[in-house]
Parts: structure tokens; C-alpha cells; sequence
């Protein structure tokens, strides 16, 4: 990637509503690090969305909508939703016309993900049995290896989930109406008759989300689940075999390194490249 003069501008969309998280700071690491990595002029800017009911305006040209707690159910019709979905109506009638040469890239993650999952349709959006924690193989669909936020990724690779809620029952014809595409699936369990979770789709040419969280840091994880209260929050609603696991995983550099290091790099270089060119 070439440096070019012009700024850069991303907006982040905090969805934590307050609550504390490793995400907005795995987030805010990985725009440092890009930006000095490409010596790009990157500029980001933060809105706390349930909250303060804060949303960007269209003069960003990178939207990265966090996840956060709680249910994308009951939230529906909110005034912060409301707030919320209103601006996602702005980028895409930005990027619908054809005068706006100049379009703008959004990428979803975890409860942003469920939420954009019910605006399009994709599929039904429903509590899990129990809580998805720890570090988990996604499969790629076939065609998903030529998506370039997967660049560089393993088949499976894996990624941190945490989540009680998850995207079931495609929508197969509404999907290829849509030209949108689903990228990956959760790991298969022939042993359990439940559906598989959709982890990945593309929505249309500019919006892109995932289940899973592709920000999280091993090495700042690792180190937030040792501390000691942290640790026993996980082993007394996980088990202690779960918490060892979680540690094995994030320590293992062909695991959550490897997808730290590909999905939002990837997402941003993707991004920049074609806002620069446009």
C-alpha cells in the first residue's frame, strides 16, 4: 500500500454502553498500528451509540461498529436503534448514488453483526442454547478464500466468540437477491442437532461483518482473563477447563494472532485502497 497525503478518516461505533470491554481497546490498537505501519495519515473518531445515542456523520470514510452486551432483540424499536439504523440507512443511500464517487466501507462485529443480520433479513437472529466463550475454528464457504478480509487465513482459522445470541436460518433467496454472501459458518458438531451459526457475510460491496470478535488481542486477552478477577468470573461460569483452554489458545500464534494480524487489516487496507483510488 502506497501513503498518499490525503487523510484518512474512521469512526468507530461503541455499542458497549459503557460497559467495561477489551474490544474498543483492541480496536483503537489496531488503527495505531496500521496507520504507522502504512505511515498513513489515519484519523479515527469515537460515538457511544446506546448510550449518548451518538452516530457519525457521512464525512468518514471507515465505519467500524463494535460489539457489546445485552440482547439485538430487545432492543428493537429503541430510540438509540432508531438513532442507530437511521444512520446505517445514510451510508447506504450514500453509496447507492452513482454522483458519490467517493463510498463508504463498514465493518460489523459480534452484537453490530446480529443487529445488521435483523435490518437485512439475512436470517433469524435467536438466544443460543448457552454461552459461546473461548477460542473456536470458523469454517470458509466455498468462494470465501477469494474475500480479502480472509487474506492470508487458514481453512479453518480461529477466532474469540462470546456471545448468547446467534444468526440461524439463512435466508438463501433474500441472500442472492441481496448479492450479499455468507463467508463462514461456526465449526461443525455432528454429534449435536443444532444449525450451524452464520460467522461471516458479506452484506453488499462496501458492508462486511462477523460473528466472532477479529479484534481481539491475544496478548492484552491473555492478560485481562489472569487477572484474578477476571479469572474467576470466567472459571465460575465456564470451568476451570474452559479458562485453561481460552489461555492455550491466545498463546498459540497460529490461532488468534494470526486473525488479530488478517481480518481488520485487511478490512482497512481493502478500504483505503479503493477510497484512495476513488
Amino acid at each position: 500500500m502506497q501513503a498518499k497525503g490525503n487523510k484518512v478518516r474512521v469512526a468507530i461505533l461503541d455499542l458497549y454502553e459503557g460497559q467495561e470491554n477489551q474490544g474498543m481497546r483492541c480496536i483503537r490498537e489496531i488503527l495505531n498500528s496500521f496507520g504507522d505501519e502504512h505511515q498513513i495519515d489515519l484519523e479515527w473518531d469515537e460515538f457511544e451509540v446506546r448510550l449518548g445515542k451518538k452516530v457519525p456523520d457521512l464525512s468518514y470514510d471507515l465505519y467500524i461498529s463494535s460489539g457489546g452486551p445485552g440482547s439485538p432483540l430487545e432492543s428493537e424499536g429503541s430510540e438509540w436503534e432508531t438513532v442507530y439504523f437511521s444512520w446505517l440507512n445514510s451510508v447506504e443511500n450514500h453509496n447507492r448514488q452513482h454522483s458519490n464517487t467517493r463510498k463508504k466501507y463498514v465493518f460489523f462485529i459480534c452484537h453490530s453483526f446480529q443487529l445488521a443480520c435483523r435490518h437485512y433479513k439475512v436470517g433469524t437472529v435467536a438466544p443460543r442454547k448457552s454461552t459461546a466463550f473461548g477460542v473456536f475454528p470458523v469454517h470458509m464457504l466455498p468462494g470465501a478464500q477469494k474475500e480479502t478480509v480472509f487474506d492470508s487465513l487458514m481453512d479453518p482459522f480461529y477466532a474469540v466468540d462470546s456471545r448468547d445470541f446467534q444468526v440461524i436460518q439463512p435466508d438463501h433467496a433474500l441472500i442472492r437477491r441481496m448479492g450479499a454472501k455468507i463467508l463462514a459458518i461456526e465449526k461443525e458438531r455432528p454429534h449435536v442437532p443444532l444449525e450451524r451459526a452464520m460467522m461471516a457475510i458479506r452484506f453488499n460491496e462496501y458492508m462486511i461483518g462477523t460473528q466472532f470478535h477479529p479484534e481481539a488481542d491475544a496478548t492484552g486477552m491473555s492478560m485481562y482473563l489472569q487477572r484474578e478477577d477476571k479469572k474467576k468470573t470466567v472459571i465460575a461460569n465456564h470451568g476451570l477447563a474452559k479458562w485453561k483452554s481460552m489461555i492455550e489458545h491466545l498463546n498459540d500464534p497460529d490461532k488468534i494472532l494470526k486473525t488479530y494480524g488478517s481480518v481488520l487489516p485487511n478490512f482497512l487496507r481493502e478500504g483505503i485502497e479503493k477510497v484512495q483510488s476513488q
